[in-house]
């Protein structure tokens, strides 16, 4: 068509915008058990997939929903709190992000999983409007489970939501 550019779209690798964020858990961050405050890790959480999904977008991205957040184990005042970020897969304007929390003992060197979610952001231009996002492609075989595995996930997050619109 006259007047109109092609524009190749780039492969982005999911490991391109893997983000890994480590945090210190003080005592201002803790309950009165001296156990991590759930809506702090929440906070950590939503942050390090944020930067992941614009990372991987080149976009500013907002949270649109947060699917199976589970609290596996409390982590404690004093411990270091890692979280791992990864997309899983890209829906049009919108992309699941993967997150991943372990805790580590710094004085015994034990290591736990304390958490997990994904989290779905959506992809906004400047004026808020969503915007396509370009596909993330799975490298290793753990990438390729979490990619097929996302589509089941999204099928469910629509499926309630169609339910709850009712």
């Amino acid at each position: 068509m006259p007047g109109k550019t092609s524009r190749k779209r780039k492969k982005r690798f999911v490991n391109d915008s893997q983000v890994e964020m480590t945090q210190l858990v003080l005592p201002n961050d803790t309950n009165q058990l001296g156990n991590l405050l759930g809506g702090r890790l929440m906070e950590w959480m939503d942050i390090a997939a944020a930067i992941c999904a614009q990372r991987h977008s080149n976009r500013v991205c907002v949270t649109a929903a947060v699917d199976n957040l589970v609290f596996h184990q409390p982590i404690k005042l004093g411990e270091v709190v890692v979280l791992r970020a990864s997309v899983n897969r890209v829906f049009g304007t919108s992309m699941e992000v993967g997150v991943q929390v372990t805790a580590e003992n710094q004085l015994t060197g034990e290591c736990k999983t304390a958490n997990t979610a994904y989290l779905t952001f959506v992809a906004v231009d400047g004026t808020g409007k969503p915007i396509q996002i370009e596909p993330a492609v799975p490298g290793t075989a753990q990438e390729k489970r979490r990619f097929r595995d996302a589509l089941d996930r999204r099928m469910v997050r629509l499926q309630q939501s169609k339910a709850n619109r009712r």
